[in-house]
């Protein structure tokens, strides 16, 4: 499935049903989000934590607006792509510069293209190591085979192919 990583959080809650005038009193509650995104209440709480997301306080209850569910959906974006938490939220902060989003859309960019460096480094090093085990299964598969041809001839595969009996337990003795 194509994910696309959409940066500027008004953006996303446009995408999301979402305009500027029908985010005013729209919230959420924690449940609703983690439902939503497939989270749990402690994962929130923790991007919470490391200032990733900023819910008001309702007493003890957290309150979560549109531009926190579309901060939410970057989040998620983001570490499904492989990028550190450290990243998303140096993206998240270049939201407040009110610059139409340029800064936060090049920096976006730019992590974004050295991630997908990194994975390409990473799949040509694993497909050095699937074709480097490919070539060693042919070569052990062979070497079994003329295995079996040698012992066949020698008359040691019917020893082999035997199976061996089984073994009765020994019954317990009755003291």
């Amino acid at each position: 499935m194509e994910q696309q990583l959409h940066v500027a959080s008004g953006a996303a809650a446009q995408r999301n049903g979402l305009d500027r005038g029908e985010c005013a009193g729209v919230t959420f509650s924690i449940t609703e989000l983690a439902d939503e995104f497939g989270l749990t209440t402690r994962a929130i709480r923790f991007y919470e934590d490391k200032g990733l997301l900023t819910p008001e306080r309702r007493g003890q209850t957290r309150v979560y607006h549109p531009r926190d569910r579309a901060r939410l959906t970057l989040i998620v974006r983001g570490k499904n792509v492989g990028l550190a938490l450290s990243e998303i939220k140096e993206i998240l902060s270049l939201y407040d510069l009110h610059d139409g989003c340029e800064t936060q859309n090049r920096v976006a960019v730019d992590k974004f293209r050295k991630r997908i460096a990194q994975l390409t480094e990473q799949r040509t090093e694993i497909d050095l190591q699937i074709r480097t085990l490919e070539e060693s299964c042919a070569r052990l598969e062979a070497q079994i085979e003329e295995q079996v041809k040698e012992a066949r001839k020698s008359g040691v595969a019917a020893k082999a192919e035997a199976k061996p009996a089984k073994t009765k337990k020994p019954e317990k003795a009755i003291v």
